[in-house]
């Protein structure tokens, strides 16, 4: 393990530094929400605001009261990887948690109703009864879609509406909305699906009241002055060009001249914007109350949200690199066999694409609350002002990869004393990362930092 990268690192999802152990209730915590989330490395002995390493004393004790505390102290029963790691004239504790085969875990003493928790960016969340069930479902590989609703016939299914939808595709007849997994045999009769009524429920609204996508657009860049609104409450197929149709409406178009015709380029991509309500809405973690899809249009930016966090064992750099998983596997299936998702894991490459080739700022992907948001941004975004000093500090220790103070100030021919007054300015603004044992320590480097912002940290 090189612990020099985990502490350039920031914390997250997957990563939380810990000075010590004096505070057991926490490390328990950040253990079960790892291990219900996308496992993670829980890292004893370092400073969690300053990177600094304190290391532990009496590291083979140490280690031995850490793994009886989350061995005790977590249900059902984790089994970590813990390392001691050698740091300069120290050690510090490095605990791998892997994510729960026997999710969710929670707190023993707590018990499961207030002591399951899941890990949403660098915090530990208590989850809620939709969650914990959701966290139930995925374990089993289970689809809160498939799920029957046996109260409901299965004449539930709007029939007309999904030939519609298969218009051209598929002729569609009683008997194949089995095939479509929109009805499924339970107890000797069909009932339809959560994903049947959620897709062509004639009455989606009382069994689902939530399931809709709500679009607004405000004035300036806040939500303090609301212009134009919309309540689309249309099956999802449609819903799907009614919120494209709104976001048409409420967002700004240029006329570029190329060659002898001129071309009007909206303000936002339409292959980014379709993409980013698609996957909010096949996505989204309809067993929720109270959280409908949301789409927000404000003068420098686009957010479409949608409730539910990334399912377990998925993070957001996983998205970026093509990784999927299915939430809803009808609703996927549906809106996959009518041409609306192409291929699986390939719609958030396609939103950066499309962004990247329209020269704007790469969107924003992050876990909010308990849902998950996407932002296209409509022109480059202010950032930190630098002048030439910095960029030759910030390529100096992008070409070394990491220097100490007194090569830097040889590099940029200062004092060390205006160099580390410099530097801590970059450390201020995010830019660079400082590593060392203490605030006095010669030995202390410094890195780039990685890009935060992009993916919501």
């Amino acid at each position: 393990m090189d612990l020099e990268d985990l502490i350039r690192a920031p914390e997250g999802k997957t990563l939380e530094f810990k000075r010590d152990l004096t505070s057991p209730s926490n490390v328990l915590k950040t253990a079960c929400s790892f291990a219900n989330t996308s496992g993670g490395t829980i890292v004893i002995g370092i400073e969690d605001r300053t990177g600094t390493v304190r290391g532990v004393h009496d590291p083979l004790d140490a280690e031995e009261r850490l793994a009886s505390l989350v061995s005790d102290g977590i249900t059902p029963r984790l089994i970590p990887d813990i390392d001691i790691v050698p740091w300069r004239n120290t050690h510090v504790l490095a605990l791998r948690v892997h994510l729960g085969s026997s999710r969710p875990h929670h707190i023993t003493s707590v018990g499961p109703d207030e002591g399951t928790y899941v890990r949403v960016g660098s915090t530990n969340r208590r989850a809620d009864a939709s969650m914990i069930a959701e966290l139930t479902r995925t374990a089993r590989g289970e689809s809160f879609d498939e799920q029957p609703l046996a109260h409901l016939q299965a004449d539930a299914i709007d029939l007309e509406a999904v030939r519609v939808a298969y218009d051209g595709i598929r002729e569609v007849r009683p008997r194949d909305l089995r095939t479509l997994r929109l009805t499924v045999e339970h107890q000797g009769q069909d009932v339809p699906t959560a994903g049947g009524v959620l897709l062509f429920g004639k009455a989606r609204s009382e069994e689902f009241p939530d399931a809709w996508v709500q679009a607004g657009r405000f004035k300036g860049e806040t939500k303090a002055a609301i212009i134009d609104t919309a309540d689309l409450r249309a099956y999802p197929v449609s819903a799907v060009e009614h919120a494209m149709a709104f976001v048409n409406r409420n967002t700004a178009s240029a006329v570029r001249i190329a060659g002898a015709r001129s071309v009007v380029v909206p303000e936002y991509p339409v292959e980014a914007v379709r993409e980013a309500v698609i996957n909010a809405v096949v996505h989204a973690d309809y067993s929720q109350r109270g959280a409908p899809v949301r789409i927000a249009i404000f003068d420098d930016r686009l957010e479409v949200e949608s409730p539910g966090l990334l399912l377990p064992g998925l993070t957001v750099p996983d998205l970026r690199a093509g990784v999927s998983k299915v939430r809803n596997r009808v609703i996927a299936r549906v809106f996959r066999d009518v041409g609306l998702i192409e291929q699986w894991g390939s719609g958030i490459g396609r939103i950066f694409e499309a962004c990247l080739s329209a020269g704007l700022p790469e969107p924003l992907l992050e876990e909010v609350g308990t849902g998950f948001r996407v932002t296209l941004f409509s022109a480059d975004r202010s950032s930190p002002q630098v002048d030439e000093i910095d960029s030759a500090v910030m390529q100096a220790l992008r070409e070394a990869n990491g220097l100490g103070t007194s090569e830097i100030a040889e590099h940029i021919r200062r004092t060390p004393r205006a160099t580390r007054s410099r530097l801590q300015r970059l450390v201020d603004l995010g830019l660079v990362v400082q590593v060392g044992s203490s605030p006095n320590d010669p030995h202390r480097r410094y890195f780039m930092a990685e890009e935060r912002t992009r993916y919501g940290r």
